[in-house]
Parts: C-alpha cells; structure tokens; sequence
C-alpha cells in the first residue's frame, strides 16, 4: 500500500478493529534478502505427526470475538522431557447462544515424531468460549499447570501428575470473569510462588452485540465489517497474587495495574527489562497505547511506556498491539520487543537501550517494510539456524473475510514471514526460502516454538483461526551446534520462570529469560535453547533465579540437553522432575 492510500483510508474512518494508521512503506526503503547463506527448511508435518484438531469459525466473522481466538501451547504436560501440544478452541456467536462449545484439544508427543489427542482422558475439554493461555506451576508441585484465557469466566486446569487436569478455577479465584486475552506468569514479589497477570479485551455482551457494518468503526475500506474495538468499551486487567495456599487475591488496583483507562489489552508477557531482578510487565494494547509496567519493588508498578517509547509506533500513532516477541537480539544483555500490528503499518522494533529507554528501529533493522502488507499475531524470536543469533517469525492472517471482495489486494489468507538475524543488528526476509509452508496462505493467529523432536532445532506451531493449525518441522543447518536447558527451581518457583541463563561459548555471550505466555495468547516451551554455531564447547553458564540466588557451571559439551536444580548445577533429568502419580 502507498503513503497516500493509507492516508485516504485514515480520512474515511476505516480504523474498525485496531487499525492503528502509521506511515506505511518508507520512500527509499528496500527489503533485506537473505543471500550467500543458508536457510533452514520449515516442513509442514501435520498430517504425519497425526494432528486432527480443526479450530471452529464463522464464515463471515460478523461480530469481533469471532475473530480473536487461536492460541497455541507447548507444555511438557507429563514431565517425560517431551513438548505437548494444547489448541485452544473457540465457538461461534450462533453457536454460543445455542449453548453449545467448541472442546479445545491436548496432544501428547509420543517421541517418534507423531501425537496422540488424549483430550478425553485429561479432562480438559475445554468448558469456556477459548482465547489463549499460559502455564505455570502455580502450587510447586512439579506438574506445569494450564490457565486458559476466554470470554466471561477463564479456567485454571492444575496438573494431577497422572495424564489428568482438574478444574479449579472457583477455589483458586481466577475466573475473572470479563473478555480475557493474553496471560502470563511470574512471581513478582519473590516469595516463590507465581502470580497471574491478565490482560482483558473489551466488555461484551454476547446477547447484545453491535450490528455488523453499522458506524464508522464498523466499516474498513468502504465496506461493511464487525464492530470494535473501537467505539466498544475496554474491560480493565487483572493482577493475582498468588497465596501460597492454592488460592489468588486479585490486587489489580493496589499494585497499579488495573486499566483504569480501560484500554484493549491482548497480550502480556513478564520480563526483568533492565536487569534489577524483578520481572516488569508488557502489555500489548490494541488501538490504544501499551503499557510498560516498571516493577518498583514494594508490591506496586508504575506505568513507563509513553517514556520508555514502548507506547506508541516511531511516529507517535497507536499500535494495533497484538502478537509480542522477547528476546535478546543484539547480544547486550537486554530484551528487546518485537509489537505485532495491523496491516498498513509495520511491527515496531522496540531495541532495549537500557535504563529503561526503547527505540523504534523496525526499519532500519530490515523487520519493518516486509511486516506492513499484512495482519500480523503470534511471534517469536528464535534461533532457527543455530548460528548463535535469534530470529524472527511471524504468523499472519486478516480479520475481515470480506477483504476477498476488494481490489486493493488485501486478503483474508495471508502467508508466514520468516525474517533472519545477520549478527549486525539487521535481519533478511528469507520467506520465501524456507520452505513451501511459509508462503502457503493461511488465517493464523497464535505461535509457539520449541523443539518438539528433541533433535536440537526449533520448531514452530501455529494455530489457525479456520481450519487445521500447522506443525513446521525444522529441518535445521547441518554442522551447526547447540545446547538446552531444563531448569527448576527450589527457591524459586519450581519451573523457574523469569530465571535468566548467560552462556558463553567462542567468545560469543547469549542471554535468554524463562516466560510464560507471550507472542499472541501462546505459550513457547519453558526450556531455554541457544544456537551455537561452529563453538564445540561452552565456556561458562550462569543463571540468575528469580530468587536471586546464582548458579555458575563451566565447560559443557555442545548438542545436549541439560537439566538444572538450583542450587545444585547439572543433575540427572530425573532429579527436577516428580514422581508419576498412579
């Protein structure tokens, strides 16, 4: 699109569902190409690993809510050192008010590259209009618990050790209650135990919903479309502090992250940004400003996003804040964000400078001019080469179906944008070389990476609003080296989430975080993995637990999966993982 479509589109109204107008394509800006090296194949194998799962939709996504749905987790539900797959699912309005569900779906890995739907057995058919969720071990038993984000009333599902979840949403006192979106854990106050963040949408009334193409919120490009969020009131966000007893408080006003503004959250991810030992909160907002909650400590946030730069676009407009994508790029020791945004603008770049100032370097960086065609959700920064430095990947997909119907050459199908890191603060576009898969069109919406095959590369899931989702195997670059670790925590929260690992290998330094949630609704695997290019032996480790004790080990052999017990180093997989229970 050009400057003075945009504009045109801008003056007519069309700002339905977040379209957060910014500057289009820059004059004189080209696209990086990935040239003179290689780019590892992303296979779509879902029909080979045995994922039958299809995510219900409505052909014409007449009302918002039936647009939002999709997101994906990993969770090694059974501890046996293999990532499980959860799809969150999704009803129809009509479906809805007829009283029935759409039942999400749990995968187990069975190690041979294919999964088996034990949906039935774990008791997990999901009770609720789904969204997303995250996971946590909320009461340190060992077993990763499961929080599902949906419409009027989440579900926490805690971990029987024995294949089963049980409900226990009403005794914990997470329900919520509103239209909730993205969720993530961490233990902000370091007592050991993780509290629950939770990011709300807009106030809806399925009973009572706006009329589909009436206003100017409910028009994009002169046609007619759903309504919102704009002109639609936002639902406030949730903070609970965990008890330690099984239960929550909801201390939403008292810590300073309640919403007051009522802006449209979606996505929310913990992260300790200038490294005080205390994990901060990123909430993507949609056609509203984000927020950057500092954590200062005593129980309470502060709100630093218009001042950090992390609020707003490079010029100053709103984002359609959807997908979020943490991770140390650079190489400094600071995560930075990637933003998720609409189409006709780009995903912002948001590089951690430290002392809590951002800059917006998505053009510069080569991310931002291949991101502005289309509608952009779940992403991730990952190594998917193993060359030591972290991608990008991005799942795409419009919210209208009635784009189809227009001449601009919008579409409701749209393809996957695989970007790669050059070591130099710049990444190509290598989407069109990673495989078939990547440029197939598709309406995705969440993501989650980790290695699903134990082989050490980093595969993706992705879950589509209509129809099946997609396992992309990653066929990896031969030659290069890697490492993984499994942490737990004895202070600390038992799965160690917001520990920080350093490793040093060839004189390289590679710093990662332990979240939960993020990218859009979804949950990446809890093990932290580091590419390591030609390096046959890692120097030093160290990681920083949440409790703010330290952990340091010395050469380690490369390709090789670690398990880590604070306050212990390396152990024996078996020592950080409980006993089954019959």
């Amino acid at each position: 699109m050009t400057l003075a479509l945009a504009s045109v589109i801008a003056a007519s109204g069309a700002r339905a569902q977040g379209v957060a107008m910014g500057s289009g394509p820059r004059p004189g800006i080209k696209p990086i190409q990935c040239k003179g090296r290689g780019i590892p194949q992303l296979e779509d194998i879902t029909q080979k690993a045995g994922i039958r799962f299809t995510h219900s939709s409505a052909p014409e996504n007449r009302y918002i809510v039936e647009s939002m749905s999709g997101g994906v987790i990993l969770v090694d539900y059974d501890r046996d050192g293999w990532p499980d797959i959860y799809f969150t699912n999704a009803p129809t309005v009509e479906m809805a008010l007829r009283g029935e569900t759409a039942p999400g779906a749990l995968y187990h890995n069975n190690h041979d590259g294919t999964f088996t739907d034990v949906t039935a057995r774990s008791g997990m058919q999901t009770p609720c209009f789904g969204m997303g969720g995250a996971v946590g071990d909320y009461d340190n038993d060992g077993w990763p618990d499961i929080y599902l984000t949906c419409l009027a009333g989440n579900v926490l599902y805690h971990n029987n050790g024995d294949g089963t979840f049980t409900d226990v949403t009403p005794k914990a006192g997470v329900r919520d209650g509103r239209w909730s979106t993205g969720a993530a854990f961490a233990d902000y106050d370091g007592d050991g135990f993780l509290d629950l963040m939770v990011a709300n949408y807009v106030d809806l009334d399925l009973r009572h919903l706006p009329v589909f193409g009436s206003g100017a919120t409910c028009k994009f490009m002169g046609i007619d479309v759903q309504c919102g969020p704009r002109g639609l009131k936002g639902a406030g966000d949730s903070l609970f502090h965990n008890n330690g007893d099984g239960t929550f408080a909801d201390v939403s006003k008292k810590a300073g992250v309640d919403d007051a503004k009522g802006f449209y959250g979606l996505t929310v991810v913990w992260a300790d940004f200038n490294n005080t030992g205390r994990p901060d909160i990123y909430i993507a907002n949609d056609s509203t400003a984000s927020y950057l909650y500092r954590n200062a400590g005593n129980g309470k946030f502060t709100e630093i996003g218009l001042e950090s730069g992390t609020a707003l676009g490079e010029d100053g407009h709103e984002m359609a804040g959807m997908g979020v994508a943490v991770g140390d790029y650079l190489h400094t020791g600071r995560p930075s964000l990637v933003v998720a945004n609409f189409a006709l603008d780009n995903s912002p770049l948001f590089r951690n400078d430290g002392e809590w100032s951002f800059e917006d370097v998505s053009y510069p960086s080569g991310i931002g001019l291949p991101s502005v065609r289309w509608v952009k959700w779940g992403d991730a920064f990952v190594d998917l080469d193993n060359d030591g430095w972290l991608d990008l990947i991005t799942v795409n997909g419009h919210v209208y179906p009635q784009v189809d119907t227009l001449s601009s050459g919008a579409r409701y199908r749209q393809p996957k944008l695989v970007q790669f890191n050059q070591g130099d603060g710049t990444f190509c576009d290598a989407s069109d070389q990673a495989g078939p898969a990547i440029l197939e069109p598709r309406v995705s919406r969440g993501l989650a990476v980790g290695d699903l095959f134990n082989d050490g590369n980093m595969d993706a899931v992705v879950e589509d609003l209509v129809g099946s989702p997609m396992i992309l195997r990653n066929h990896g670059i031969a030659g290069r080296h890697w490492v993984s670790f499994e942490l737990a925590g004895t202070k600390s929260n038992r799965l160690a989430i917001g520990a920080k690992v350093k490793i040093v290998a060839c004189g390289v330094t590679q710093t990662e975080e332990i979240h939960s949630g993020g990218s859009y609704l979804s949950q990446n695997d809890l093990r932290v993995h580091f590419g390591l290019n030609k390096a046959t032996m890692i120097d030093s480790v160290e990681i920083r637990w949440p409790s703010g004790s330290l952990d340091r080990v010395k050469n380690l052999a490369v390709d090789r999966f670690y398990a880590v017990l604070e306050g212990k180093g390396i152990v024996p997989p078996e020592q950080i993982r409980p006993l089954k229970k019959p």
